[in-house]
């Protein structure tokens, strides 16, 4: 299965690039989408890990309601936060 990678735009307004996956089997109400390696777009455009110095975790449940908006990526954000996660 192919990465789907993309821009998700929450409703605090925070900018995430990660890889994401819907889970179907969520009941109504609990997390149905997982994020795996966010990572924050910063206002300078640098990519600073989620959650960091919180947790050691790579992978995230997130309720769909809390996403605003999804979008592809720039190819140059997209090649940066490549280059990031296969390190």
């Amino acid at each position: 299965m192919d990465q789907v990678i993309k821009l998700i735009v929450l409703t605090t307004g925070q900018n995430l690039i990660s890889q994401i996956d819907e889970v179907g089997s969520a009941d109504i109400g609990q997390p149905d989408c997982k994020l795996t390696k966010p990572f924050i777009l910063t206002g300078d455009r640098t990519l600073e890990q989620f959650l960091i110095g919180v947790t050691k975790d790579d992978a995230f449940m997130i309720g769909s309601d809390k996403i605003l908006t999804i979008a592809e990526p720039t190819p140059t954000l997209l090649e940066k936060y490549l280059d990031i996660i296969k390190e």
